[in-house]
Parts: structure tokens; sequence; C-alpha cells
């Protein structure tokens, strides 16, 4: 299998992953694309945290269908909240310019194990 097929077919998997995790869990499939992106592709992190940026939009919109047409999604909390992500997303994007490499992976990290430890404990 060459190179080229292999990354191809990573991404696929990437892409399968972080969807069907995104829409069970209502978001988060940036916590899986990320790691997905830097340790399978080799992507430096900046061009992984963008790309999952780009990737996760899409992903979220048609979760956010579906949970509409179920009628799992809750209109007062939604709309707030989703000018808040706007806003929160828009931050995000910036400091993503403006920090490095190293940093980016750093809060990540810390952002993961935190979610990790509110899972397990609270």
């Amino acid at each position: 299998m060459t190179d080229e097929v292999k990354n191809k077919l990573y991404l696929i998997i990437t892409g399968v992953v972080t969807g069907a995790a995104n829409g069970f869990f209502g978001g988060g499939g940036g916590m899986i694309v990320v790691p997905l992106l830097t340790f399978l592709l080799k992507m430096k992190a900046k061009k992984a945290h963008a790309t999952a940026i780009a990737i996760i939009l899409p992903v979220s919109v048609i979760s956010a269908i579906v949970y509409f047409i179920h009628g799992n999604f809750d209109f007062a909390n939604g709309i707030p909240s989703g000018a808040g992500v706007v806003l929160g997303g828009a931050a995000g994007a910036w400091l993503l310019g403006k920090l490095s490499a190293k940093w980016i992976t750093r809060i990540f990290a810390i952002v993961m194990l935190a979610a990790g430890v509110k899972l397990l404990f609270f």
C-alpha cells in the first residue's frame, strides 16, 4: 500500500470516527480528530487544530439537524450557547495564530486531561 493510499484511508477513518463521536456525544469531535491528525497523518499541531475547526463545523451542523428533527434540541439554551460558541470559536482561531505549536499542544493536553478527570469523578 502506497503512502498516498494509506493517508487517504487514514483520512476516511478519521472522518468516520470524528463524525460518529460528534453525532453520538453531541460534540467533542475536535478532541478526537486532532490526535488522529497529528499521530496518524503526522500533521503539525497548528495545522491539525485549524483542520479540526474546519471539519467540525459541517459535522456539527449535520448533527444539530438530526437532533432537531428528532426533537432533541432545546432552543432556549441552544441559541444563546450557539452565540457564545461563535464568539469563542473566533477568539480561539485568533489565538491559534498567535501561540506556538508547543503551547497549543500543552493547552490541548491540559483541556483533555481536565475533561477526563471531570468525566471520571464528577
